[in-house]
């Protein structure tokens, strides 16, 4: 059977099962990452109906008044939980705020867990106007982080090490689904774009379909190249985090989301970007020749540079 034209490479995650089919799988994977930084995934196990029921969740809740979805914003936690408003996110060395706004669900833990006690693993916050919100992005959540565990196991793989040291560095970790609505804007600010171009922040990031196109990566020539993606891929990719914790052999890869030329009704998306615990070292400490970077440091420092803490 012939596989859809994605504009990136593409793997299929049955061959991960495949005992006859793995090291291709792997070796696929893994230079398609190193390569490119983008890839494609059929066959991810992520079941229709659950999008279906995400992205209605999603419209049902940024149909909400302003004045009710104001009431889960989380400005105290840097915004990693609940909602942040239209306007508020701008990239990297940008200052020109995203055409966006979007909803943050993240790991749940034991009220008692360290983790919560600190801050690093913020507590979810649900809109009770919405009853199935929780049901059903909860649901969402463990289905798409299963997928991205099993990316990971390939990973690891590829670049030498035991199938569970991405499972290891990730147990805990403060990742995160974000749930994004680009509305139409008639009068946006002059270059304001839909998303501008940056790296992800993360490990590695998932993303399924959107329900409107736009998304752009920019090849190792520096040329700007549209992904299209059917309802049966998922789109992944490594940023600065897995960059670093690979000497940037797996590197992060520039991406952006494009205006539409015409209004198109608005576009939702929802990126899962995994994290390694807040305490992992993303780059090793090697004595007599540098420091460590972990994770909580260098997350909060990029945090502040997109201009949510």
């Amino acid at each position: 059977m012939s596989q859809p034209d994605v504009g990136i490479p593409l793997v299929d995650l049955r061959d991960w099962d495949d005992p006859a089919r793995r090291a291709e799988f792997v070796r696929v994977l893994g230079t398609g990452l190193e390569e490119f930084g983008f890839v494609a995934v059929v066959g991810h196990g992520v079941a229709e109906a659950t999008l279906d029921a995400a992205y209605g969740a999603a419209r049902a809740f940024f149909a909400l008044p302003e004045a009710v979805k104001g009431q889960y914003e989380t400005p105290d936690d840097g915004r990693q939980r609940g909602y942040t408003s239209f306007g508020v996110e701008h990239a990297k060395d940008t200052l020109v705020p995203d055409l966006k706004e979007f909803f943050h669900v993240g790991r749940s833990l034991d009220p008692a867990h360290p983790l919560h006690r600190s801050g690093d693993v913020p507590v979810n916050r649900f809109p009770a106007e919405l009853p199935e919100f929780q049901r059903v992005f909860t649901a969402y959540y463990a289905q798409v982080e299963s997928f991205a565990d099993r990316l990971l196991a390939a990973l690891a793989l590829h670049l030498g090490e035991d199938e569970a040291y991405f499972a290891r560095l990730t147990r805990d970790g403060n990742s995160v689904l974000r749930i994004i609505h680009y509305p139409d804007v008639p009068d946006a600010v002059p270059g304001a774009v839909r998303a501008a171009a940056h790296e992800d922040i993360n490990l590695l990031t998932v993303l399924p379909v959107s329900t409107r196109p736009g998304l752009e990566v920019m090849t190792r020539d520096g040329r700007w190249i549209a992904v299209n993606t059917p309802p049966n891929v998922m789109v992944c990719d490594t940023g600065d985090m897995m960059a670093l914790l690979t000497g940037n052999r797996v590197p992060a890869t520039t991406h952006r989301v494009v205006n539409p030329e015409r209004a198109d009704g608005g576009r939702l998306s929802m990126p899962f970007f995994m994290h390694p615990h807040p305490d992992a070292m993303l780059v090793p400490e090697v004595p007599g020749f540098r420091t460590g970077v972990r994770t909580r440091d260098f997350f909060h420092e990029r945090l502040r540079a997109i201009g949510v803490e």
